[in-house]
């Protein structure tokens, strides 16, 4: 269970993150980073040391 709510929650933030990029590039022309990649890592981590050895 644990496992899967992991797994979901990482294609969320994926999804999220190629939703929110033209947004993410508007910022960046401001001087603005959004630190949606340091979420995406994070989730990335977790659910890959949960992985099934």
């Amino acid at each position: 269970m644990y496992r899967a709510t992991l797994f979901a929650l990482y294609q969320l933030c994926i999804v999220v993150g190629i939703l929110m990029m033209p947004l993410a590039i508007a910022a960046q022309q401001a001087g603005v980073t959004l630190p949606i990649h340091r979420v995406l890592a994070n989730v990335e981590k977790a659910y890959e040391a949960n992985l099934p050895r």
